[in-house]
């Protein structure tokens, strides 16, 4: 119609909310995980002489899901309100898995952060958002401080916020809401990109247009899609 006016499209986005997990990072090569628990208890041999071969794999995958295993010892995440907690539940969640005795279940949960590694695509996607002048968050449900690993893996940001250290966990809003109030951003001009339904879509219900990610067993994570939504 002559004369009509146009709707106006959605508002830019200036800021990015993160996940951590699963998102930026994922748990590095279960293998390698049990093989380093095993080495830091001083334990001789390897897992595979130990275990045995199918022993040792079953190990492996029941790691490679740990947090998905935690699931109906902790259906509401509150291993991630505090660090007492986090060691709490991995630490019965691993019961379930035969092979996995207490001094080992301990080890594993000490070397656990220094076998995460970042996505190949995550700094570059980051050095990108920040080039172009959009602020970046870290907005992870966790139980222990993962800086050590955002320095490790080159990953930086504008700030970032923990379950454990606000009192807040994913997907109530307050989580959202500070990681906002930190990077000066309203939530129409910012999106959230996280892997899961449950916990990072809590940020929709606050009006933040949200990206999920499922899981990926590979390098590459596909945070492109970031850069396509920013524009």
């Amino acid at each position: 119609m002559a004369g009509a006016a146009v709707a106006a499209g959605p508002a830019p986005i200036t800021a990015v909310l993160f996940d951590l997990h699963q998102t930026l990072v994922h748990g590095g090569d279960a293998a390698a995980w049990l093989a380093a628990g095993w080495s830091r208890t001083g334990r001789a041999g390897t897992p595979v002489t130990a275990l045995g071969e199918a022993g040792a794999a079953a190990v492996t995958d029941f790691l490679d899901r740990i947090w998905e295993h935690a699931r109906p010892i902790d259906p509401d995440s509150t291993r991630d309100e505090s660090q007492a907690r986090h060691r709490e539940v991995f630490r019965g969640t691993v019961k379930l898995c035969p092979g996995i005795d207490p001094p080992l279940a301990e080890a594993l949960y000490e070397v656990m952060p220094d076998r995460w590694e970042a996505f190949e695509d995550s700094v570059p996607v980051l050095t990108a958002l920040r080039e172009r002048g959009v602020r970046t968050a870290v907005i992870s449900n966790i139980g222990f401080d993962p800086r050590p690993l955002l320095h490790r893996t080159g990953i930086v940001t504008d700030a970032v916020v923990l379950s454990y250290e606000v009192g807040s966990v994913k997907p109530a809003a307050s989580i959202f809401n500070q990681a906002l109030d930190l990077l000066g951003a309203d939530p129409e001009e910012s999106l959230m990109v996280g892997d899961s339904w449950l916990d990072d879509a809590g940020a929709a219900a606050l009006g933040i247009r949200t990206l999920l990610l499922p899981r990926t067993d590979g390098p590459v994570h596909g945070l492109e899609l970031v850069l396509r939504l920013v524009g």
